[in-house]
């Protein structure tokens, strides 16, 4: 493929579309921690905007070099992604169990849980290498780096939306932020297998 604007917009709608996990899992962080800084909501962003860059740029190299090793590897992508997500949302959902009795401190995503995230909802984003296979080096680090721009820029919108309904409803932002992460994890599993 060529540099024009169609290889601009394409990037752009890929990016849209792998950001939509990570859209929903920043919207659950949000309602699991409403009092969220903008210094922090940044970081929680970059870590999604990071990890769906890296990813495509991974599975790009695959198809450059390994790319009979990845297919077999391939198989296992919903299975790890639901395993993240239903864990962390586990967690999420006891945890919000636990303290809807009683007065909660203040709840924060640790930063394994967000490496984790990070991982779950940009694992699908490997196989975007394939897509982007017949790209040269520059433009398949382009094309990633606008769908990390696209993605920072989506998970903030879901980070703002759910801190303002998570302050509205904190004694439940824990339990739906859970249930959304295993609704998640479950749907991408489906759509995987």
């Amino acid at each position: 493929m060529e540099w024009s604007l169609l290889f601009f917009f394409n990037s752009v709608l890929l990016g849209i579309g792998l950001a939509m996990d990570a859209f929903s899992v920043s919207l659950a962080n949000g309602l699991h921690e409403p009092d969220m800084e903008k210094k922090r909501m940044c970081k929680v962003a970059g870590v999604f905007a990071f990890f769906q860059a890296v990813m495509p740029m991974i599975g790009w190299i695959c198809v450059h070099t390994i790319s009979r090793y990845f297919q077999v590897f391939r198989k296992f992508i919903p299975w790890i992604a639901l395993i993240l997500l239903v864990f962390i949302g586990g967690k999420m959902l006891f945890d919000g169990v636990k303290d809807s009795d009683g007065e909660r401190e203040k709840p924060k995503t640790g930063a394994a849980a967000l490496l984790l995230q990070g991982i779950a909802t940009s694992i699908d984003a490997l196989s975007v290498g394939f897509a982007i296979a017949g790209y040269g080096l520059i433009m398949a680090v382009v094309c990633a780096l606008i769908i990390s721009g696209v993605t920072f820029v989506i998970c903030m919108a879901g980070l703002t939306i759910g801190k303002k309904f998570g302050t509205k409803f904190s004694n439940k932002a824990a339990i739906l932020g859970g249930i959304i992460l295993i609704v998640i994890g479950i749907e991408i599993f489906i759509a995987g297998v």
